[in-house]
């Protein structure tokens, strides 16, 4: 049998749990290959350190981790590239749903996360031509190619602007619910224009001018605002 097809059959055989520990890996690896502890995962997904070592050692009977007792877990080539395939559906599904269904933004992680584990890969390669092969997903986050790359963008969070800097808010670090709901309260979206026009020493709270309305915004939504520096 083939490497490859080797890897289909390891893939088709993967429970959606196992998928969702790959991508919680890649995620807490910052896209990196480095080694996370068990503790951090079942931390991420709220379970015992005990399960996450069972999972480690059935991903790494199936060449998607490297798992070493009491260092940790890592992604293999295999893994990355299965948890980027996981990431893709997820982040295209949400532009659809936002795009053609109408869905707010607030609305589309919940249902992603259950129509990421469509093993079709024409289904998903049909969606991302349907929608124009998008480089982000509603929430500003890039969408990986077919091939697993990252349209790369030169981003930082609103509070590390400096006073009469101007960006384009062109994500959220801060997915929840809750906070999508409050930028939606206080019509702050992506593709606005900020400018800095005050930082409280106190509290780090900032004044901002954004598509010319002012308003005062504390360093907690600042910080998990990332915009794109308008030179």
């Amino acid at each position: 049998m083939s490497n490859k097809n080797v890897f289909l059959k390891k893939y088709f055989l993967m429970t959606r749990s196992e998928e969702n520990y790959l991508k919680t890996i890649f995620h807490l690896g910052g896209g990196d290959s480095k080694s996370i502890t068990t503790n951090a995962i079942a931390e991420q997904m709220e379970t015992k350190p005990s399960s996450v070592t069972d999972m480690a050692k059935k991903l790494s009977d199936k060449g998607l981790v490297d798992y070493v007792r009491y260092q940790g877990v890592s992604l293999t080539t295999e893994g990355k590239k299965t948890a980027l395939s996981i990431i893709r559906k997820h982040r295209l599904w949400e532009v659809f749903l936002v795009e053609r269904l109408d869905f707010s933004w607030d609305e589309v992680h919940e249902v992603a996360e259950q129509l990421e584990h469509i093993k079709s890969e024409k289904l998903v390669d049909k969606i991302d031509e349907l929608l124009d092969f998008p480089k982000y997903d509603p929430h500003g986050d890039p969408i990986p190619t077919k091939d697993g790359k990252f349209q790369e963008r030169d981003e930082k969070l609103l509070s590390e602007m400096s006073i009469k800097s101007i960006g384009i808010c062109v994500g959220v670090k801060d997915s929840s619910v809750p906070f999508l709901k409050f930028l939606d309260k206080n019509n702050i979206a992506l593709g606005n224009t900020i400018q800095v026009l005050d930082k409280e020493d106190f509290d780090n709270s900032l004044r901002i001018q954004m598509d010319g309305k002012e308003m005062r915004i504390s360093h907690q939504i600042a910080s998990n605002l990332y915009v794109k520096k308008n030179d």
